[in-house]
Order: C-alpha cells, then sequence, then structure tokens
C-alpha cells in the first residue's frame, strides 16, 4: 500500500484578517485552487483567503489531518503566533512552494 503524506497550512486575506487552516496531499495544487478560486461558492473565495502564510509537512494524510484538528481548535492568537514562529512577516510564501 503506497502511504501518501501531508501537508497542513494556513492562508489569510490581503489584510490578514481571516485565517483558514486546511489539510491536503498537494499543497501546490491546492494553494493554486484557492488562488484561482476553482470553487467560487467557498470560504476562501469568498474572502479572498489566497495567501499562504503557513505550512506543515508530514509523511502520511492521517497525521495531517490530526494536526489540522488541533490547529483549528486553537485562538486566532495561537494561530498567529504560530504563523510568527516560522514567517515573522506573514509573506507569502506560495513562491517558495512552486520551486520544489
Amino acid at each position: 500500500m503506497h502511504v501518501r503524506g501531508g501537508f497542513v497550512y494556513i492562508l489569510t486575506n490581503y489584510n490578514h484578517t481571516t485565517l483558514y487552516t486546511g489539510v491536503t496531499s498537494d499543497l501546490l495544487s491546492r494553494i493554486e485552487e484557492h488562488r484561482s478560486h476553482k470553487f467560487p461558492k467557498s470560504f476562501t473565495a469568498k474572502y479572498k483567503v489566497t495567501k499562504l502564510v503557513y505550512f506543515e509537512t508530514f509523511h502520511s494524510i492521517e497525521e495531517a489531518i490530526i494536526r489540522e484538528k488541533q490547529i483549528k481548535a486553537g485562538s486566532r492568537k495561537k494561530k498567529q503566533d504560530l504563523i510568527c514562529s516560522t514567517n515573522w512577516d506573514w509573506i507569502d510564501l506560495y513562491d517558495q512552494v512552486k520551486r520544489w
């Protein structure tokens, strides 16, 4: 059986007022879906949440899902602190992921 890795990621909008936490097995494709508003009625399209400010990698999608639930259960402050722990300036990490 082939085990796929996973990613947990946090997106924000231009003004950093809205945060979205997600999980995927293909980070680049998923971020491109968000950026292109592939699902126009989705939360991220509605609030223009397209800026990748945080992500973690995991050996399995199951591990990523567990971590996503932990992050989602935390407060906004905890999410902000998590982002700042690796991305103090909240730069868009999309270009970094594109270069993989």
